[in-house]
């Protein structure tokens, strides 16, 4: 593993193509899931060090030796966003996965998938989820930082709110983690009445799903696995690295399409909210 930390580091520092920037999530994306009643919330530079010129000293013989000032490399490897190509992007993409952070197969495109996985990986680390590998973000895949399940036996796919991930679990092992965006706390109004966007804590289990588009009352949800009633684990094109849901766990269509193909959450699959 160390090897592999190594060779991404390297990696890092090589020459990469950039993007104009990072795309940002869509607050105002419309997610399903049935209204929950609203309820009062109970959530709350250095100076640099200078030193007198020095004093010629004579010499007896002329000097034959010419020296020029040349600047010196920078140290600093160059940032890795969405846009970004090249080898070193394919190791930043090999570390993710062997870390768990799911982000497909690695093609040295730095893609939405990448930067899904990305900020999944910042909000362990507790990181500024901008989705972009700079320094501190590139620190914390070195030093393999993953999240601890609560769970300890069986196959358990918990959702953490505080860190806004999921985490496909195995006897306490956590196998894979996703960047999710779960309820807002924001009160919205559906039909004349107001209800709180929020994502109740809980044991459940995935008791109903759909294999396609669900056009729900409040926008559509990709094949969405619910868990608690109107509420679902499902695909949507915004997800941001932040709560922005009516209720339901919002995860990309990648994965939710991952999670199906793998059968990562069939029926019956032990679903934990906190």
């Amino acid at each position: 593993m160390f090897r592999k930390a190594l060779t991404f580091t390297v990696a890092l520092a090589a020459t990469v193509a950039l993007a104009a920037g990072c795309r940002s999530g869509d607050t105002t994306s419309a997610q399903g899931g049935t209204p929950t009643p609203a309820v009062p919330s109970s959530t709350p530079a250095a100076t640099p060090a200078t030193s007198a010129p020095a004093t010629p000293t004579p010499s007896s013989s002329p000097s034959t030796a010419t020296t020029s000032a040349s600047p010196k490399p920078s140290s600093t490897p160059a940032k890795l966003r969405e846009g970004s190509k090249g080898a070193a992007v394919t190791a930043l993409q090999n570390r993710l996965n062997e870390l768990g952070y799911w982000n497909g197969k690695a093609d040295g495109a730095f893609g939405g998938t990448t930067q899904q996985a990305v900020f999944a990986l910042q909000k362990v680390a507790g990181l500024t989820r901008d989705g972009v590998v700079g320094p501190k973000t590139a620190a914390a895949l070195t030093a393999g930082l993953r999240p601890k399940a609560k769970s300890t036996s069986g196959h358990v796919v918990e959702i953490d709110k505080a860190r806004q991930i999921v985490m496909i679990v195995d006897d306490g092992k956590v196998g894979t983690i996703l960047n999710t965006s779960t309820g807002s706390g924001q009160h919205y109004t559906y039909q004349g009445d107001t209800f709180l966007a929020a994502t109740p804590s809980g044991k459940f289990t995935v008791s109903r799903q759909i294999d396609g588009m669900r056009n729900g009352p409040l926008g559509q949800l990709w094949r969405p696995k619910y868990f608690n009633g109107g509420i679902a684990l499902h695909g949507a094109a915004s997800v941001p690295p932040y709560p922005a849901s009516h209720g339901c766990a919002r995860l990309s269509n990648a994965a939710i399409d991952w999670i199906w193909s793998t059968n990562k959450a069939p029926l019956k699959t032990k679903v934990w909210v906190y």
